[in-house]
């Protein structure tokens, strides 16, 4: 005898299939979706049902729909507002579309009450469980914030996004709202159920017009033409980076030098809406200190600088004003950027710590 691994799909219900005059045993979702199953791997939905009659209930005569499934049910009497469950497992010896039903009659209505249980038989399922958590339609991948860190002009890199289709149809990926700045490819275009796919983005240096932070939002669709909304929203982020190539050891103890009083900010709320927290900078090297661009990777948040251009031996105070309702909606961790014409510190990222 072989031995199988049985997977089961556990379906909790607790409303009405039919009309409460007509039926007594109650039911939310008379179907079970049990996704892709690997071939000649048993497959078991639970159904969660309840007696919401007053009197006992006997299921009288109970038939799966064909031989190729075997149901599990209470044969005694079951008491008035009692739980009990019923158990379809089908034997998935058949690759492709499955759709399986148990008949039930009771002495609690003159209608049977019929449930189903439906599927994809496939050769191999993909185990993406821990490593796919996003999932977006029929789509589950590894990630939905992409970073590209300290890149500089004339850099092309590219990240990818693993995907997983974990529905029972072909999909078709794509990215949606892509600024001119990045490029997308996706392998492959058609996906199949429970196959895994790429989506390569690259970064185009050339495109972006400022130094510092340059935020965006593009958008995963399952197939072409589907709509744009926050639930299939991925972030990208990109720092690009002045370039201070050429400049040696000696020329560098004439330019600015930042030092900061500290680059962690600790908040603790303690029960107030929004707190603040201050870091000093100082200008310690020889020439004037300018800070190009401060901004915030998230929302939450509210930065002053007191100064932009600090000269040498000259200091100034950066407020940071974190909000606890507005921190409660962001994708990423809090974090603040400076851009500083400091050779050894051309970026600055400051760490917000809020509880």
């Amino acid at each position: 005898m072989n031995d199988k691994k049985k997977i089961i799909f556990p379906f909790v219900f607790a409303a009405l299939v039919l009309p409460v005059s007509a039926q007594k045993i109650v039911v939310e979702k008379a179907t079970a979706d049990c996704g892709n199953v690997g071939y000649d791997m048993p497959v078991t939905a639970e159904f969660r049902l309840r007696n919401k009659g007053t009197r006992k209930l006997v299921l009288t005569d109970v038939r799966p729909g064909c031989g190729c499934t075997a149901v599990e049910y209470p044969k005694g009497e079951i008491a008035g507002g009692e739980n009990f469950i019923v158990k379809l497992t089908y034997d998935a010896r058949q690759l492709g579309h499955f759709d399986k039903s148990v008949r039930i009659v009771s002495n609690g209505s003159k209608e049977p009450l019929f449930l189903n249980m439906k599927g994809v038989v496939v050769e191999e399922v993909t185990d993406y469980s821990g490593s796919y958590p996003f999932v977006i339609g029929n789509l589950s991948i590894d990630k939905n914030d992409i970073e590209f860190d300290d890149v500089n002009k004339g850099d092309t890199p590219h990240q990818d996004i693993h995907i997983v289709n974990s529905g029972t149809t072909m999909l078709q990926p794509n990215l949606m709202h892509l600024p001119p700045y990045l490029k997308a490819s996706v392998e492959p275009q058609n996906l199949r159920p429970g196959r895994t796919g790429k989506i390569r983005i690259t970064l185009d240096t050339h495109k972006l017009s400022e130094y510092g932070l340059t935020q965006t939002s593009v958008y995963l669709g399952n197939k072409p033409g589907d709509r744009v909304s926050q639930d299939n929203e991925i972030s990208v982020s990109a720092v690009l980076l002045p370039g201070f190539d050429g400049i040696g050891e000696a020329q560098k103890q004439y330019m600015p030098q930042m030092i900061m009083s500290a680059e962690t900010l600790d908040i603790d709320f303690d029960g107030k809406s929004k707190k603040s927290g201050t870091i000093e900078i100082t200008n310690k090297g020889r020439t004037a200190l300018k800070i190009g661009s401060l901004q915030m990777f998230t929302g939450g948040m509210k930065v002053t600088l007191g100064k932009r251009e600090l000269q040498p031996g000259q200091s100034t105070f950066l407020k940071i004003t974190v909000y606890r309702d507005g921190l409660k909606k962001v994708r990423s961790k809090p974090r603040v950027l400076m851009i500083t014409n400091d050779p050894d510190r051309p970026k600055v990222v400051i760490n917000i710590n809020a509880k």
